[in-house]
């Protein structure tokens, strides 16, 4: 029984770094626009109209969280959504399932 426990314990702490680093807008913002390909810093910094050390830092968490994973092509990293969170098949419509609870990031009609 304790080891049961215990699997929830780790279970409810992995769920609170995802949602604790979703809590930001500009994360979430950035999530959304990670859901389509893999972009870099000035690719998102681009398309979110915000400056390159603000992306850095919210990539950052969402990297820490495990929430997004980097891949070096030259001198450009590329980041994108982690496996981890993409295991779902729900995923590309924008429904998020951490196992703990589920998030919908579908842009409304």
């Amino acid at each position: 029984m304790a080891q049961s426990e215990s699997d929830d314990e780790k279970e409810a702490t992995r769920c609170a770094r995802y949602l604790k680093a979703l809590g930001d807008p500009v994360r979430l913002q950035i999530v959304r626009a990670l859901q389509s390909c893999s972009m870099s810093v000035s690719d998102i910094s681009s398309i979110l109209d915000l400056d390159l050390p603000n992306v850095s830092h919210h990539l950052r968490v969402l990297f820490n969280a495990g929430l997004v994973t980097t891949e070096r092509d030259g001198k450009f990293i590329y980041y994108s959504l982690s496996p981890d969170v993409m295991k779902s098949k729900s995923v590309p419509s924008g429904l998020f399932d951490f196992g703990c609870c589920k998030l919908d990031l579908r842009t409304p009609r």
